[in-house]
C-alpha cells in the first residue's frame, strides 16, 4: 500500500514540473507583468479556483477535521468567518481592486498599487509593503513546507525533514520556471483535488457507518454539537474573516482578471468552491469522529480514514490533496513575495534602469531565498505547529493591509500618510497583542485590524486632503467597466 502511494504522489509531483516548464517555454520572451501577473490574461475558472487553493492550506484537511474532532462544532466559528469574509471580498473588493490598479499606473503588485493610488513619488509604502511581505511570508510558507513533511511521515514513515526538502524543492521549480500562470494553474489543478477528497472521503465514511459495515457509529461526547461556546472563541473565529480584505496573495487573483464580467463569473465560482470545502473539511471532522473513534493523533483523521477506507491507488490520490493543499498556498506566497522584492524594492531601489530580464531574474532569486529560510523554520522542531504560524501570518497581513485597501478602494478623502500610518499600526498592534494580550482569548488579527482602520482615517482628516489629480484617478476608477 505505501510504495503505491508513493508512486501516485511522485506522479503528482511530476505533473506540478511538467506545468512549470510547459509555462516556462510559453512565457520566453515575456516581461515582468506576464511573470508576476499573468498579463491579466486569467479566465474566470483558473482565478476563482486558484485564489481559493492558494487560501486554503493544508490546515482544511488536517487542522480544522482535528479541531471539530476533538472540540466539536464549537470550532466552526473559524469556518464561518472565513465563508463570510471570502464572500465579501469577491462581491466588494474584487471588482473595484481590479479596475483601481488599472487606473493606478497599471499596477502589478499590492505595494505598487498603494502608491500609484495616491500619484506618490515616495517609496515609503512599497518598502514598508515590501518588509512585512518577506517576513510574514516566509513564516506563512514554512507553515505549508512542514505540512508535506507531517503527510509523508505520518503516511510512510519517511524522514520528515528529508520529505521537506522534496517539497520546498518542487514547489521551487515550478514557481521559479513559469511565474504567475503555472502558480495558476497548478493551483486549478490542486483546487479540484482538494474539493475532490473532501466530497468523497467524508461521505463514503458516513454511509460505511449509517450501513453498519464498519461496525457501530463511535458515540459522540456530550455537548459535541454545541456551538455556542465563548464569546472570545466567537469573535476570534469570525475575525479570521477580516483577513481576506488584505490577503496579497489572494486579492493578486482579482487584479489578474481580463475583464469584469470574468469577474462576476469567477466570483461566484469561488465563492462555491469556498463554502462547499469549508462545509465538508467541518463533515469530515464530524463523520471522522463517528468512523474512527478515539485515536491518539487527531490532526491525522483525514489520512486514516481515507487510508482504512479506500485501496492504495485511491488513497493516494486522494492523499495528494493535502500534498495540493499545502504546495498551493506555498506557490503564491513565494510569488508574492518575489514580485514585492523585485518590483518595490529591487528595480526603485538598486536598478532603476533594470530590464524585464533582470527583473525576472531577482524575483526568481528571492524565490529561492526565501524558500530557503522557510525551509529552515520548517525543519526546527521548535517553530511551532503548522495551525500557529498560519494564523500568525495571517493575522499581521489582514491586520496590516485590510483596512487600507479597503479605504484606498471605497474612501475619497484616504491619503498616503493615512496609508502608511494603517500598515504600521495594522501590524504593530496585531504582533504586540500576540505577544502581550494573547491571554485575552482574542484573535490578535480583531484589534490589530480595528487599530489600523482608526489610525488610518484620523490621520488622513488630519492631515491635507488628497490633489486634484488623485481624486479623478478615484472618480476615473471608481466607474465600472462597460
Amino acid at each position: 500500500m505505501v510504495y503505491t502511494e508513493l508512486i501516485v504522489f511522485i506522479a503528482y509531483f511530476l505533473f506540478m514540473l511538467g506545468i512549470g516548464l510547459f509555462f516556462f517555454f510559453r512565457s520566453k520572451g515575456g516581461g515582468e507583468k506576464d511573470y508576476f501577473l499573468g498579463g491579466r490574461k486569467m479566465g474566470a475558472w483558473v482565478s476563482a479556483l486558484s485564489a481559493g487553493a492558494s487560501d486554503m492550506s493544508a490546515w482544511v484537511l488536517m487542522g480544522l477535521p482535528a479541531s471539530i474532532y476533538a472540540a466539536g462544532m464549537g470550532q466552526t466559528w473559524i469556518a464561518i468567518g472565513l465563508a463570510i469574509g471570502y464572500a465579501l471580498s469577491w462581491i466588494f473588493e474584487a471588482p473595484r481592486l481590479r479596475r483601481f490598479s488599472i487606473a493606478a499606473k497599471d499596477s502589478i503588485t499590492i505595494p505598487q498599487y498603494l502608491t500609484n493610488r495616491f500619484l506618490s513619488a515616495s517609496r515609503l509604502l512599497q518598502l514598508l509593503c515590501a518588509l512585512i511581505f518577506l517576513v510574514a511570508y516566509t513564516i506563512y510558507a514554512a507553515s505549508s513546507i512542514k505540512a508535506c513533511g507531517t503527510l509523508f511521515h505520518t503516511v510512510m514513515n519517511v524522514d520528515a525533514n528529508v520529505a521537506m526538502y522534496i517539497a520546498a524543492f518542487i514547489i521551487v521549480a515550478y514557481t521559479f520556471l513559469g511565474g504567475f500562470s503555472a502558480v495558476c494553474w497548478t493551483d486549478f489543478f490542486q483546487g479540484l483535488l482538494m474539493l475532490a477528497a473532501l466530497l468523497v472521503a467524508p461521505i463514503f465514511a458516513l454511509s460505511l457507518v449509517q450501513s453498519g459495515s464498519m461496525g457501530a457509529a463511535a458515540p459522540l461526547p456530550d455537548g459535541y454539537f454545541n456551538f455556542m461556546t465563548s464569546w472570545q472563541d466567537i469573535v476570534s473565529g469570525l475575525g479570521w474573516g477580516l483577513g481576506y480584505f488584505g490577503m496579497p496573495h489572494i486579492i493578486i487573483r482579482f487584479m489578474s482578471l481580463k475583464s469584469e464580467k470574468e469577474l462576476r463569473k469567477s466570483s461566484v465560482i469561488g465563492i462555491s468552491w469556498t463554502v462547499i470545502i469549508l462545509v465538508m473539511s467541518v463533515m469530515a471532522g464530524v463523520v471522522g469522529r463517528m468512523f474512527l473513534g478515539d485515536i491518539q493523533d487527531s490532526s491525522t483523521v483525514f489520512i486514516t480514514m481515507v487510508r482504512k477506507i479506500f485501496p492504495a491507488l485511491v488513497s493516494g490520490l486522494l492523499l495528494s490533496a493535502i500534498l495540493s493543499a499545502a504546495m498551493s498556498t506555498a506557490d503564491s506566497q513565494l510569488l508574492a513575495s518575489a514580485s514585492a522584492f523585485a518590483s518595490d524594492v529591487y528595480k526603485p531601489v538598486f536598478r532603476k534602469n533594470a530590464s524585464d530580464r533582470e527583473m525576472l531574474w531577482a524575483g526568481r532569486i528571492v524565490v529561492l531565498v526565501i524558500a530557503l529560510v522557510a525551509l529552515l523554520i520548517a525543519a526546527n522542531p521548535n517553530s511551532g505547529t503548522i495551525m500557529g504560524l498560519v494564523e500568525n501570518a495571517w493575522g499581521v497581513f489582514g491586520a496590516a493591509f485590510g483596512p487600507v485597501i479597503l479605504l484606498s478602494l471605497f474612501w475619497k478623502r484616504f491619503t498616503f500618510a493615512g496609508a502608511a500610518a494603517g500598515i504600521v499600526a495594522g501590524a504593530g498592534v496585531d504582533i504586540l497583542w500576540l505577544a502581550c494580550l494573547s491571554s485575552t482569548g482574542i484573535y490578535e488579527i480583531v484589534p490589530g485590524f480595528l487599530a489600523g482602520l482608526v489610525v488610518a482615517v484620523v490621520v488622513s482628516l488630519c492631515g491635507k486632503g488628497p490633489g486634484k489629480d488623485v481624486e479623478a484617478l478615484f472618480d476615473k476608477a471608481s466607474q465600472p467597466e462597460r
